[in-house]
Parts: structure tokens; C-alpha cells; sequence
């Protein structure tokens, strides 16, 4: 009988999620702070040094100096910076969407100290002398812009012009300094010079009696009058600030990125959505409803949490569409396996539920370890793409555990599909009769000896393994300047770019010849080039190249600089990352499995995070600091695979007699053909976004792309063949030492340790 309640309350709750979703999802997505990536802006990491000999910096100077950054940063007028201390000693500010980068710059690393000295440099006065936001823009008599200073004191800044007139002309004369530099600055210098460093040089004729008459006179337009004023008031750093690290990125570079990216996302998911369609059909449209439920939902925490959201963290949005996808495709899978051995709707769903939730939880923490580590020892873009892939996975199981098995749970209840499995994706021809008491259903790969096979593609590995570290010895990896240090510059242009003309305008801008390293076009129609420097550039450096490349090419490029000391820390906090996350794999891998099965799925995860490293040395691509986010998204992918084939494995294993090699080889042969196409399947979900990204994403991800490509085609290929082959060989190992003891028929899902 059918209970048309469940289904009309099926259709209401679809239509209540498309409602919420239609009516909200433009102020949602309008609320997201997007990175510097996309909105154009720049990053630096400060290390903070002592302002004078025998200062420490404490937490409270950090403190001190973040509040003056911020006091900064108000007066460029931009909104929502991250200003953040690192460490001990460093400081990370990043501002997304600053028109004048150049003046940003120059503006926060400004020390901003102002005094007041004689034309022998002996000081008389200094900020402290200035009253709580004593300083404005206003006009002097010819109604030129100036500044105006109120001081604390008329009776001290009398004294001080008195002093200074009775010094004669022509040393009559009281000198502003900005940040004058004790050993290196001098007025005599400087005066000589068609601009010198000095704000002015006033000439003192008569005694000042009052504290706010002083005007600073010099060649101001008003704008930098306001300017000046505003970095007054807002007070001298106590510190100096030395750039360890920066980026840049230009505001149409942003842009574009974020188009593509989006373009990209939207094809993956759509292919996705066509995918489940056509082969699930029913379970298919349950899922794209809890798709686009979990990509709301996603974008919702982002706007909650005032998350910021950067490139990479799209890029690890629309993978966890992918992921997520996975546990509706893990379930789907065994609720056919379970309608092709002739169970009923209602059976076949209750047993598919059963069997896979363990399977699709183990997959899903096994990714989340890796993804916490990256969060953990990740900086910038990758800790977005981190926090993303986190909010992904735990929305992802949500969602799509949860969500799915309830929705597809109201359907089956209903009664109405109980003699329609064609709607589940099985066909009537396809279904054994219960009564012949087959419990397990065939599959298109019964004659396949994946054991025998398998032999052959160990030895394609060792042999491929043995390539690559000859290649590794031989070519090295094509090291960019995260781990080495140096600078990465980005150009673009309506029009296709002369490389050699590029490093002449490049050289006349002021870059060392002697230190390009190399310069490359990017992108299909060379209208884009990146060029790699090994020296680090300074900020004025960058400000004169940004200018000069924006005249000659109409948008400012992408510079990015690493310091000797970031590039080593880099390196080893990646090669740190990824032994704790194979690590903690293990551990978890051998209490919910055995310790068997975690050493054959890291073995076989390494080997995959190898065949990337080889690959990107043989091709020579650049490694920068998203291809570890990519080669540890890989890590916890792999396992996941592993763990699909290791699951069935596993209970096949504890419901038969262990008694030979034989046996274990049929548990092994079972196992993956009775998940092979799950497998397939499941790295299809996951292998259309990345491909979406590789071909319609922006350049910045291609390398990155490329990564997850060739890791989730090798990933899938170790699991099948690498990670079954590995258990088989601990396992007989264990069976001829008699550690294997005979296993009996059980029905308990718990692992077995």
C-alpha cells in the first residue's frame, strides 16, 4: 500500500530547500569576504625587530605594534584587513582589495617618527611633543596644502624656536624629519638635493608663544597633506618591520581568477549532477538535492564565520562536491548489490545502509586528518584551502549521510517504488530470485584474477619507482620560490607578450639581469608570462616595477617574494605535514582495521605522493606551496580508496575460514571486484571538478590541478592493485608464522583490531 504522506512530504521538503536556497543564496555568497586572491591585494609577513639596542620584544610590543598597523590600515580606508601575530617575533598582514598597493606599503612599513632638529641634526622635539591627533591638513598664508601640528606644550616649542633663531642665518632653521635614521640622514646632505628627504626646513625669525601655530610647509597636494596628517595621528611603530614574506596581486588578476574558478566549479558540479542522474536515476536526484543543500550550507558557515575565502579554498569547495558525492555513491552501490540478490526496496536500503555507513566514515576521517594538518602547519592560501576542504567534509557527511538516507528513506518508505528497481538503477534481467540463496551478486569482473594481474603492476610500480628516483637524481624538482627563496612575477596583457622584450623592460625597471632565473610564458595564447628572480625584491623595488609594467602592459602585475628563511621553514613544515598525516593515518587505519591493512594503504598512499613528485620532476613544473596541499589532499584521498576496497576485504575476511594462501587470494579477487566499479565511480565524482578546474580554472591552480589530477588516477590504480597486493603478501606472512588464526562466520560490524 502506498503511503502517499512520505512522498508528499518528500516534495515539500525538496521544494523548502530550493525556496531557502532560490530566496537567500545572493545575500549569502554577497556576505563571503573574498582573499586577496580574488579581490586583488597584497600579503606580508613582518618580522618584528627592536626599535633601538637593548629593546625586547615581548607580547605586549607585538600588541602594541598590531594596534598601530591598525591604526594604519584606517587610514587607507580599507575594510575587514587580517592583521594576525605569528610566533614570537612576526607579524602577517593581509589587505584585500587597496587600490595603491605601492602607497600601502609604504605606509605600514613607515616607522612614522617625527622630529624636530637643527641644522646640525641635534634633536628638539619629536612625536611625543604632538598633542592626541594633533595633526591636520590645512593651508599656509599663500593658501598652499601644509600640515598643522598642535603641540602639548607653547612653553617648550617657545624655547625651541628661540634656540634656533639665536643660531643666525643662515642656521637658522628648524627641520622636520619623517623617520630620520641616525648615521645616514644629514640636512646638509640632503639640502642639496632637487628633493630631499626632510618634510621641511622653516626659517625661525621670531619667537612661537602659542602650541598650535606650526605649520610643516612643504611641497604638498592636499591628498598627501590628509595623508601625512592621518599616519601622524595614528601614531609611531614602537618596532621596525623587515619583510619576510610577500604577495601581491593585482586587482584585474583577481578578478579574472575568480571568474574562471567559478566557470570551473560550475561545469564540474553540473557534470557531476548529470552523472549521478544517469546512473543512479532516483538515489541520483536525492543526491543533487543534498549537492546543492551542502554547497548553500557550505557558503552559509563561510558568511557565518566572516571566513575569507581564497582561491584554493574554492578549488577545495568544488572538490568536496566530489567527496561528498563519494558516500552517496558508496551507498547507492550496496543498496543495488543488495536489490541484485533478489532483496526487496525496503531491504535492499536498510542493508545498503548498514553495510556502508562505517565505510563512508572511515573514508571521510581519514581525509579530515590530512586536511587538520594542513590547516595546522599551512599558511595563507593553503590555510584557506584547508579550512574549506574542513567545512566540505564535516557539511559533506551531513548532509549527505544524513540528509541523503533520510530523503531516499521517505521514497522507499512510500511503498510506491517496492516492484520498480529500474528506478534505483538495477535491471529486472540483472536481479537472482531470492530463493536460490545467492549471497553474493556477480559482477562484470568475475574472471578477472586481480591477484595474478596485479603481480604485474607491482612490478610496473617498482620499475616506474625506480624511474622516478633516477629521474629525481638527474633532473631535481623544479623548485619555486616557496621553498627556495626569491621573487615570482606575474604578467598579463591583452596582447601576446615578447618574452625577450619583457626581460628588457623588466632590466629597465630595475630587476638585475644576472638574477632572472628563468621567464615563461603561461596560458595557451601567451598573453601571460611568469618570471622567477633569485634575489628578493624591496618594496621600493616592487613599487617601480609595478609601475613600469602597468605603463607598458596595462595591468599591474603579480609579485610575490620569499625570504631564505621562510623558504626553509616551508620546506620542512611540508615535509613535517605530510609524516604526521601519514602517521595518524596509521593509527587510525589499524584500530578500526588491523595494523595489516594500515601499513599496505600508507605504503600505497606514499607511493602515490612519490608519483607525483616524479611526474612534476620529469615535466619539470613548478613546486610551490600548493602543490603540498595538493599531494596531502591526495593522502587522505588514497586512503579513502584504500578503504572502500579494505572495508569489503575486511568482512569477507572475518566471515570465512583462513586457512591458505588460496583463501586469501579469493578474499582479495572478491573484494575488488565486488568494488571495482565503486572505486571507478567514486574517483569519477572527484576527477570531473579537477578536470573542470584544469582546463577552465585559472592559471594560478593549473599546476595544482594537474597534481590532483595524476594522484587521483594513481591513487585509485594503487588501491586496486598496490594496496591489496601489499596485505596479501603481510597476510600470508602472518598465516605461515600461525599469527593468522582461523577466522568464523560473524555479523558484527565492529572492527576487528
Amino acid at each position: 500500500m502506498v503511503k502517499r504522506s512520505r512522498l508528499v512530504a518528500f516534495f515539500l521538503i525538496v521544494l523548502l530547500i530550493g525556496g531557502i536556497i532560490g530566496a537567500t543564496t545572493n545575500k549569502v555568497t554577497k556576505g563571503i569576504n573574498l582573499g586577496l586572491d580574488l579581490r586583488g591585494g597584497f600579503e606580508i609577513l613582518y618580522e618584528v625587530h627592536p626599535a633601538k639596542k637593548g629593546d625586547k620584544i615581548t607580547r605586549d610590543v607585538l600588541v602594541s605594534t598590531v594596534h598601530a598597523l591598525e591604526n594604519r590600515v584606517n587610514v587607507l580606508g580599507v575594510s575587514e584587513p587580517n592583521i594576525q601575530i605569528e610566533g614570537t617575533d612576526r607579524i602577517r598582514v593581509q589587505l584585500a582589495g587597496v587600490q595603491d598597493q605601492s602607497k600601502a606599503r609604504e605606509i605600514l612599513s613607515t616607522q612614522a617618527k617625527l622630529t624636530f632638529r637643527d641644522v646640525n641634526d641635534n634633536i628638539l622635539m619629536d612625536g611625543t611633543d604632538l598633542k592626541q591627533n594633533g595633526a591636520k591638513q590645512t593651508f599656509d598664508e599663500q593658501g598652499r596644502p601644509s600640515v598643522g601640528l598642535a603641540l602639548k606644550s607653547a612653553d617648550k616649542f617657545s624655547a625651541v624656536t628661540k634656540k634656533v633663531m639665536d643660531m643666525g642665518a643662515p642656521n637658522n632653521l628648524m627641520v622636520i624629519w619623517l623617520d630620520f635614521e641616525e648615521g645616514k640622514d644629514s640636512y646638509k646632505a640632503e639640502a642639496a638635493k632637487a628633493k630631499p628627504k626632510y618634510l621641511s626646513a622653516a626659517s625661525v625669525n621670531q619667537v612661537f608663544n602659542q602650541a598650535d601655530v606650526s605649520i610643516v610647509g612643504g611641497n604638498f597636494t592636499v591628498e598627501s597633506a590628509k595623508q601625512l596628517a592621518n599616519l601622524l595621528n595614528a601614531g609611531a611603530l614602537p618596532v621596525d618591520l623587515k619583510e619576510m614574506y610577500s604577495t601581491s596581486v593585482g586587482a584585474k588578476f583577481g578578478e579574472t581568477a575568480l571568474q574562471k574558478t567559478v566557470l570551473a566549479g560550475a561545469i564540474g558540479i553540473a557534470l557531476i549532477f548529470l552523472f549521478m542522474l544517469a546512473w543512479y536515476h532516483l538515489p541520483g536526484i536525492v543526491a543533487i538535492v543534498m549537492l546543492c543543500l551542502y554547497t548553500y550550507i557550505t557558503l552559509l558557515i563561510f558568511d557565518w564565520m566572516g571566513a575569507v575565502l581564497t582561491l584554493p579554498g574554492i578549488a577545495a569547495l568544488v572538490l568536496g562536491v566530489g567527496i561528498a558525492v563519494d558516500a552517496n555513491i558508496i551507498t547507492d552501490e550496496r543498496f543495488k548489490e543488495e536489490l541484485k540478490i533478489g532483496k526487496s526496496v525496503m531491504a535492499a536500503y536498510r542493508a545498503g545502509n548498514k553495510h556502508s555507513f562505517l565505510t563512508v566514515l572511515d573514508a571521510h576521517v581519514t581525509t579530515l586528518l590530512a586536511a587538520v594538518v594542513l590547516f595546522i602547519y599551512g599558511t595563507s592560501s593553503v590555510k584557506g584551502f584547508a579550512t574549506s576542504l574542513i567545512i566540505s567534509l564535516v557539511v559533506g557527511f551531513a548532509t549527505n549521510v544524513g540528509g541523503t538516507r533520510f530523503l531516499l528513506g521517505l521514497l522507499v518508505k512510500s511503498r510506491m517504488f517496492d516492484k520498480k528497481p529500474e528506478w534505483f538503477g538495477v535491471k529486472k534481467k540483472d536481479i537472482i530470485h531470492i530463493s536460490k540463496g545467492v549471497e553474493r551478486a556477480p559482477t562484470k569482473f568475475d574472471r578477472i584474477d586481480f591477484v595474478k594481474v596485479g603481480r604485474r603492476f607491482v612490478a610496473f610500480s617498482i620499475a616506474a619507482t625506480l624511474a622516478g628516483v633516477i629521474a629525481l637524481a638527474t633532473m631535481g624538482m623544479n623548485v619555486g620560490i616557496d621553498f627556495s627563496s626569491g621573487a615570482r612575477i606575474d604578467v598579463s596583457s591583452s596582447q601576446a607578450i615578447d618574452l625577450a622584450e619583457l626581460r628588457k623592460d623588466l632590466v629597465a625597471a630595475g630587476v638585475k639581469a644576472d638574477e632572472i632565473k628563468d621567464i615563461v610564458h603561461t596560458g595557451s595564447d601567451n598573453k601571460g608570462a611568469a618570471i622567477r628572480t633569485i634575489g628578493v625584491l624591496s618594496k621600493d623595488e616592487i613599487a617601480t616595477l609595478k609601475s613600469a609594467v602597468k605603463q607598458k602592459y596595462g595591468a599591474e602585475p603579480n609579485v610575490s617574494t620569499v625570504s631564505p628563511t621562510i623558504g626553509k621553514e616551508l620546506a620542512r613544515n611540508a615535509f613535517i605535514a605530510v609524516m604526521i598525516a601519514s602517521v595518524g593515518i596509521i593509527l587510525y587505519v589499524s584500530l578500526r582495521f588491523r595494523f595489516t591493512y594500515a601499513v599496505s594503504a600508507v605504503v600505497a598512499l606514499l607511493h602515490d605522493a612519490f608519483f607525483i613528485i616524479a611526474v612534476f620532476s620529469l615535466l619539470q613544473l613548478e613546486v610551490d606551496i600548493t602543490f603540498i596541499a595538493a599531494v596531502l589532499t591526495i593522502v587522505g584521498y588514497s586512503i579513502n580508496d584504500s578503504i572502500v576496497t579494505f572495508d569489503r576485504n575486511r568482512e569477507l575476511y572475518k566471515g570465512r575460514k583462513i586457512r591458505t594462501r588460496q583463501d586469501l587470494e579469493d578474499v582479495v579477487n572478491i573484494s575488488i571486484r565486488e568494488t571495482l566499479t565503486r572505486s571507478i565511480n567514486t574517483v569519477m565524482t572527484v576527477l570531473l571538478p579537477v578536470i573542470a578546474l584544469l582546463i577552465f580554472g585559472s592559471g594560478s591552480l593549473r599546476n595544482f590541478s594537474i597534481a590532483l589530477l595524476v594522484g587521483l588516477i594513481v591513487g585509485t590504480y594503487s588501491s586496486i592493485f598496490i594496496a591489496s597486493q601489499l596485505w596479501l603478501a603481510l597476510e600470508t606472512r602472518r598465516l605461515k608464522k600461525g599469527k593468522a588464526k582461523p577466522a568464523t562466520a560473524v555479523t558484527s560490524d565492529e572492527p576487528q583490531v
